[in-house]
């Protein structure tokens, strides 16, 4: 009755079904490692002015200097 299933006769077709999901997962951790989205890419992506108000913020510049800068970017 099941003489041409061959290996696919038991549970079988499990294993495929986990061949192919590696598979294509496989392919999109690869494609994600080749292509980094815009958000793992840090704060390269970000705004300048994000920057500057978090630079700020932590104290590591000045009023002054976050003037300055923001002055600079804005123009």
């Amino acid at each position: 009755m099941m003489e041409g299933w061959g290996w696919m006769s038991g549970f079988g077709w499990i294993f495929m079904i986990l061949f192919w999901a590696l598979l294509i997962l496989g392919a999109a951790a690869l494609a994600r490692w080749v292509f980094p989205s815009g958000d793992s890419a840090g704060s390269r992506d970000r705004r300048p002015l994000e920057i500057r108000k978090e630079r700020h913020a932590r104290g590591e510049i000045t009023g002054d200097q976050y003037a300055q800068l923001r002055r600079d970017v804005e123009s």
